[in-house]
């Protein structure tokens, strides 16, 4: 499918100027010929080594015949179910591309111990992907804990049943090496967000059954327009067009799938996490629907359709999948160029799991709550009352700021939750985003910590059914993921962003209380 890019913006002038300008400088080709110095030498040494991912529609393709090759392997033992444990990057584009081609993955990236005990089923059938760039993610070492505790309970040898994705050299890598597991080791020079085609991409989504060649085809397909000096490249135009807003003040960019295969959930990690830092960003806000309210600082950009949206800063992108990872990941680079930022780095995500791991190690003391109102703790509030205290919180709202529920609850049990976002931004006139916790913190919990300090958060964390332990670990899923949400509240209160943490000791009656305050 041939792409098709549409951009209508109040500065449409603006936005061609830079990318005359982008064009002038070769800044297309030189990314293609992985050039590190485009960011400016604070961020060369960095970029450097972060570059592989405008090559790996050529080099991913040996991938190709041993993921099938795996596949069937698996199948003739009746391996047919695939669950993926991975966080952020290492989840968000298998996620896409199997919803994009009508194949079933269970993508576990969640420390909810109710979430995670419900993968845990057929496990004669069942092909677990644990897949971390570094090898250390705590979730993911977590669930593979979890698993080969599940498997070697159920008479199962884990070594048949788990497939590792890694970097080579790290300390899954070598566990997994000497445990016997089959291991793909990915590009170490492609930063997790731009890994759609690397092994972290490919592997769970080929064992699911999607068609990883066809998706390389279509993404070197697209290479060679992304690659040139042209006025018409599409990622120096929709990067432009990006960049230019948010340097005038349109720093929120909605996201509107049109063919409802999560690229708007893979997109928000790129955008979040390679813009939001050093006090400027852009802001992506997935939305559920066209018919979402919309703000004036919002750019709105239509996925899967020819359609503008109608809206003075409206952008569509139409293509195949390859065609809308390739070009997002050019754009993102390009607005990262506009920002005057280096768009492969991360450096407020550490802080948030520093504070967790020395909350989760005795470190310090989790605090106690500030209020009880009925069944529901309160952190982070004087008020009395639930509804006293999202009052507060929801008046804390600026003119030009954004509210962030954050809910560390189940997302498979508990969807839906997500529509309280567009309900609210109704309310409130401003952007509201939804993120399910922890799997946000791998993806706009950079923006929320380095972007533009306008955000307002919302914590919703509950009391699990039952709480599950960790083999080989001094905590349980249950302590790690109230670790997690007090980490990110407390680095989020160092910064000045107001924060609100809602307990739910019983989980029911704690939402529809919540619920009912909100409409």
């Amino acid at each position: 499918m041939t792409y098709r890019l549409r951009i209508h913006t109040p500065l449409d002038g603006a936005v061609s100027e830079a990318v005359d300008q982008l064009v002038t400088e070769r800044f297309a080709s030189r990314l293609f010929d992985q050039d590190g110095t485009l960011w400016g030498p604070e961020a060369e040494s960095e970029a450097s080594i972060r570059l592989s991912w405008v090559n790996l529609a050529e080099s991913s393709r040996p991938l190709v015949t041993r993921i099938e090759q795996l596949r069937e392997e698996l199948h003739g033992r009746g391996i047919t179910r695939v669950v993926l444990c991975g966080m952020g990057g290492s989840s968000l584009a298998p996620e896409v591309i199997c919803a994009a081609d009508g194949v079933p993955l269970d993508v576990l990236d969640s420390s909810q111990p109710d979430m995670v005990r419900s993968a845990i089923h057929d496990l004669e059938s069942t092909v677990v992907v644990v897949s971390s760039k570094s090898g250390g993610t705590v979730e993911t070492d977590s669930h593979r804990r979890i698993f080969e505790q599940a498997f070697t309970d159920a008479g199962l040898d884990p070594a048949d049943h788990l497939v590792i994705v890694t970097d080579p050299g790290s300390p899954l890598d070598e566990e997994a090496t000497a445990a016997g597991y089959p291991v793909f080791r990915a590009d170490s020079h492609v930063g997790g967000r731009y890994s759609a085609l690397t092994a972290f991409g490919l592997v769970p989504s080929g064992l699911a059954g999607a068609d990883i060649s066809r998706l390389l085809d279509d993404a070197g397909e697209i290479d060679e327009p992304l690659s040139v000096d042209d006025p018409q490249n599409p990622g120096l135009r929709l990067g432009a067009a990006l960049g230019i807003a948010a340097r005038n003040g349109v720093d929120k960019a909605v996201l509107v799938d049109h063919q409802d295969h999560n690229v708007g959930d893979w997109t928000e990690q790129l955008v979040a996490e390679s813009t939001g830092k050093e006090g400027t960003g852009i802001l992506p806000v997935v939305a559920l629907s066209p018919a979402d309210p919309l703000t004036d600082d919002e750019i709105v950009v239509h996925l899967g359709t020819d359609d503008l949206p109608d809206h003075p800063w409206a952008v569509s992108l139409n293509g195949s999948l390859g065609d809308q990872f390739l070009i997002w990941e050019v754009a993102t680079a390009v607005a990262g160029r506009l920002l005057d930022i280096n768009p492969f780095d991360q450096p407020d995500v550490e802080s948030a799991k520093a504070a967790a791991r020395e909350l989760l190690g005795g470190g310090s003391q989790l605090p106690g709550p500030d209020a009880v109102d009925g069944s529901i703790e309160l952190f982070g509030s004087s008020a009395e009352s639930v509804g006293q205290a999202l009052t507060d919180l929801l008046d804390e709202v600026g003119q030009d700021g954004y509210l962030a529920l954050q809910f560390y609850l189940d997302r498979w049990a508990l969807s839906g939750l997500e529509k309280l976002a567009p309900t609210l931004a109704k309310r409130l006139g401003r952007p509201v985003t939804f993120g399910w916790g922890p799997r946000f913190l791998h993806s706009t919990g950079q923006y929320h910590k380095g972007g533009t300090p306008i955000g307002v958060f919302l914590q919703v964390t509950c009391e699990p059914a039952e709480d599950l332990p960790v083999p080989g670990r001094d905590f349980t899923l249950g302590q790690f993921i109230v670790s997690q949400a007090q980490g990110d509240a407390q680095v989020l209160r160092e910064k000045g962003r107001p924060v609100l943490r809602l307990h739910l000791r019983d989980l029911e009656p704690g939402l529809a209380t919540i619920k009912d305050a909100l409409a």
